[in-house]
């Protein structure tokens, strides 16, 4: 049985360890649970929370329809055709914008910079117009963790400003600011955190900003209409839903604001070994940190004033990054956005580029080992712009504190006791877990036995033994009824010669609850106490969070004395 934290929302306890999780997960708490897997929630949604949560995930998937409201042109007609790696993550798919660059002055043409590839009928298609004589290509960002994003104060993140480079470390970042939308407050503004040229302040214009350039869904943020190719002609030909499309459903919320709630609950990237690692000291060495800030600390009101929920207030959030514009010299696109000149980006994030399949804005660096492509990215940091030190100094760098730097850079995404890295919690992982701790050794965030500490104590003990039953993907029983789990058993000495997760020496008797070798009247009243949901209770003979009469059944079997 695993239990996924998304569902800790009750007082629990396997063998010695107990944790206790209510609506609120306090940062404290969570040192000692395994971070969320990618694509999960996170920890310390209410249920009305987790229900919104699974509900827009759900239509983030979905593909709109022409009477919903898609087009007249579009790139997608889901979500998830572009955020896919995984669902609100990054994806690979490209987008172009074009327009006139004429003696190094950028002029958008009618109906703006993005070019839309579908239409839903013919004569609404849009074309690269003869006269765009600039294109560039964009690949999609992703929204992990960007509710707690959203969450940072704007005075921390214009804490980090330096535009005239006053400390003359060659870094001059500067924040994009960014109306909000907020219709209690016309014409504020805000720090931008998302799109490549921090062009969004938050969550829910992001995703008002993607229903209509991306799907055409006209809605509450964005209420007008693309034209193809700014044509209002073939836009009144092609259209004939009004404006906005996208209205609430019986509970009120719009498409939107469903996956504007899926979007800002989902956790960000696990990063393990959490801390500590050489390759971050190598990092700071060379001089990335003056850019990928490594932490913020969430607030507690939205960017409108309205308070944040419990499970995003008050939170270390590890970005990498600084959410402000840079100079990026010739790896700039040559594309300005809002106040974001042609050179200038946004710091990427880093949190969960181990995951990355493609780098760099236009997805150029896209193949080869995940080193092979950080190396890429990293040396196109120069040789001009506010990222050309850095990349000299990391071009300069022995092989070994390289090495140090991939290491750490890896840790990025990866998963809690996932020594395989493959983004499950097996019994694989479990065998590793288990001969690491049998070394008896000070294990630190360097060591591949690091990935398994979670406490960061320096040795693999019982409350990692717990945090890693809670995280681990198999069946983990209690073969002999006595309370400890197999998997517990095994940890403390008990042989598992064939490594199938259950002790060589136990006796199988499902339903001797008291322990007396018999299976009898005793027993049957213990069942009967522990009747109902019960998850994790030995009653629960055949694990599936219920005591029931699938349970009695599997008793009966083995009804009188044990073998």
């Amino acid at each position: 049985m695993k239990i996924k934290i998304r569902n800790l929302l009750m007082t629990f306890s396997i063998g010695a360890f107990a944790v206790s999780t209510v609506a609120s997960v306090g940062q404290a708490e969570e040192e000692f649970l395994p971070q969320p897997v990618v694509g999960d929630p996170i920890g310390g949604l209410t249920e009305t929370e987790l229900l919104r949560f699974d509900t827009g995930r759900a239509l983030y998937g979905t593909p709109l329809f022409i009477e919903d409201g898609l087009g007249p042109v579009l790139n997608k007609s889901n979500c998830r055709s572009c955020h896919s790696n995984p669902d609100g993550g990054p994806g690979n798919i490209e987008v172009t914008h074009f327009g006139i660059v004429d003696k190094g002055e950028f002029t958008p043409l009618p109906g703006g910079t993005l070019l839309q590839l579908v239409a839903i009928g013919a004569g609404c298609e849009e074309t690269l117009p003869p006269q765009a004589n600039f294109t560039t290509n964009r690949i999609t960002p992703g929204m992990l963790g960007y509710g707690l994003v959203e969450a940072i104060p704007a005075a921390d993140i214009l804490a980090n400003e330096d535009p005239n480079d006053a400390d003359g470390d060659g870094i001059s970042g500067r924040a994009n600011l960014v109306p909000t939308f907020n219709p209690n407050a016309p014409g504020e503004v805000e720090p931008g955190r998302f799109g490549w040229k921090s062009i969004i302040a938050n969550v829910i214009t992001f995703s008002g900003d993607a229903a209509l350039n991306e799907m055409g869904l006209t809605n509450q943020i964005f209420g007008d209409e693309t034209a193809p190719n700014g044509d209002e002609t073939r836009l009144a030909l092609c259209d004939d839903i009004d404006d906005p499309e996208d209205h609430p459903d019986r509970d009120g919320f719009t498409f939107v604001d469903r996956v504007t709630h899926f979007q800002r609950y989902l956790a960000p990237p696990p990063q393990a070994p959490r801390s500590g690692m050489r390759g971050e000291t190598v990092f700071n060495d060379l001089g990335c940190n003056s850019c990928h800030v490594a932490s913020f600390t969430t607030g507690s009101v939205t960017f409108d004033d309205q308070p944040i929920e419990t499970a995003l207030e008050g939170r270390i959030v590890r970005p990498y990054s600084d959410f402000l514009l840079h100079d990026m010299g010739t790896l700039g696109d040559g594309l300005p956005q809002g106040d974001a000149t042609g050179n200038e980006f946004r710091t990427t994030p880093l949190m969960g580029v181990a995951r990355r399949l493609a780098m760099i804005h236009d997805g150029r660096v896209n193949s080869g080992s995940i080193e092979d492509r950080l190396h890429q990215a990293i040396m196109l940091h120069g040789p001009f712009g506010e990222g050309a030190d850095a990349a000299a100094a990391y071009a300069n760098a022995d092989k070994d504190a390289q090495y140090d730097l991939f290491r750490f850079l890896k840790s990025l995404g990866r998963t809690d006791f996932d020594q395989d890295d493959d983004d499950q919690i097996t019994m694989f992982d479990f065998d590793d877990f288990v001969a690491c701790a049998s070394l008896d050794l000070v294990v630190t965030p360097d060591d591949p036995c690091g990935v398994h500490d979670i406490d960061q104590n320096g040795m693999l003990d019982e409350v990692d033994l717990q945090s890693f039953l809670l995280a681990f993907e198999g069946e983990n029983g209690d073969c002999d009824g006595d309370g400890t789990s197999d998997l517990e058993a095994i940890f403390f000495g008990a042989p598992d010669e064939d490594g199938d997760g259950v002790p060589d020496d136990c006796v199988a008797c499902p339903g001797d609850f008291d322990g007396n070798g018999m299976v009898d009247g005793g027993d049957l009243g213990l069942m009967l106490v522990g009747w109902g949901r019960c998850p994790g209770c030995s009653q629960d003979l055949n694990g599936d969070g219920t005591v029931d009469g699938a349970d009695l059944g599997l008793m009966l079997v083995y009804w009188g004395v044990c073998p």
